[in-house]
């Protein structure tokens, strides 16, 4: 067992010494140009989980299109930075090697950072400048949202997760995910259905921000949470809120969101045309479309976690 548990220790010490490398140029790439490291990091962190699961993650995952780093004239790609500033080319050389390396992490973190410093360093000026590069609203909302949680943490080695409702509570669930619904018209249930007595507690599974609240004529009192890994995850038949819950407040896995109950298929108030259950749904956006996928081995994966941490 021991060759076992040392290669896990080693995968973890790897894993820990990435984060690390990834906030020291984050940090370093803040005090050259003053842009706060939170807003690189959403950035970054944003285009690494937009990557398609067959690319090889990098240490920085930024990648900016090369007739914006090299300038629409320079067809020979020439990365001397002078030569990049002839063409009107956005590449910078933030390692002092008078090249600006799109391979280069340092580069590419502190020309991304002085795109964002033409427009200002407030939010707002970040927004801007974040939509005129992306030209879409749910990217600009999901990096902000990132910014967001890494500036309350102070962090961006957040990767504990919790179980959705209290553990201390009965509960049952198996996957339902994919099976048809009625009321509506016909259509798949996107999400997992977790069997649980009114008034059980419903907890945050991660870290992100609290981005929708309120009636849903289908999921009745509802709540959606941006994670940090670009994920949408849905909470539905609330029984209702609790009192310090409001849209934009960042939170983190085990915050109590409300409690279990039976709301929705009809208009506001309605209750109980089920038996009481949280309706849990993921949805993923590759900053081109969001879609629905299984949360079932998810859920098993949090339950166990929330086990061994009790």
């Amino acid at each position: 067992m021991a060759p076992y548990f040392s290669s896990v220790q080693a995968e973890e010490q790897a894993e820990e010494q990435k984060y690390k490398e990834r906030m020291a140029l984050y940090k370093k790439t803040a005090a050259l140009t003053q842009i706060p490291w939170y807003y690189i990091a959403a950035i970054d962190q944003y285009e690494r989980n937009a990557q398609k699961s067959t690319e090889e993650e990098k240490l920085i995952s930024i990648t900016i299109p090369p007739e914006i780093w090299f300038g629409a004239g320079n067809v020979s790609l020439n990365k001397d930075k002078d030569i990049v500033m002839l063409f009107n080319g956005n590449g910078m050389d933030g390692n002092g090697d008078n090249k600006a390396d799109p391979d280069d992490f340092e580069d590419v973190l502190f020309t991304m950072a002085n795109m964002l410093l033409t427009y200002g360093q407030t939010q707002d000026d970040i927004k801007i400048a974040l939509w005129n590069y992306y030209k879409r609203d749910l990217t600009v909302q999901t990096i902000i949202s990132n910014s967001r949680v890494f500036k309350k943490f102070q962090d961006i080695n957040l990767t504990d997760r919790d179980f959705p409702v209290s553990i201390a509570h009965n509960y049952t669930f198996h996957n339902t995910w994919g099976d048809r619904r009625g009321f509506g018209g016909n259509r798949i249930h996107e999400g997992t259905d977790i069997f649980a007595g009114y008034g059980t507690p419903i907890k945050s599974t991660t870290y992100g921000v609290i981005e929708m609240k309120g009636w849903n004529l289908y999921g009745g009192w509802r709540l959606g949470i941006r994670d940090i890994y670009n994920i949408y995850h849905y909470y539905g038949h609330m029984n209702g809120y609790s009192d310090d819950i409001k849209v934009g407040q960042v939170v983190k896995p085990g915050d109590v969101l409300g409690s279990v109950g039976s709301t929705g298929y009809g208009p506001p108030g309605t209750s109980g045309k089920f038996p009481p259950h949280l309706h849990y749904g993921m949805y993923k956006d590759n900053g081109y479309s969001e879609w629905s996928f299984d949360p079932y081995p998810y859920l098993r994966k949090w339950e166990r976690m929330a086990h061994s941490n009790n």
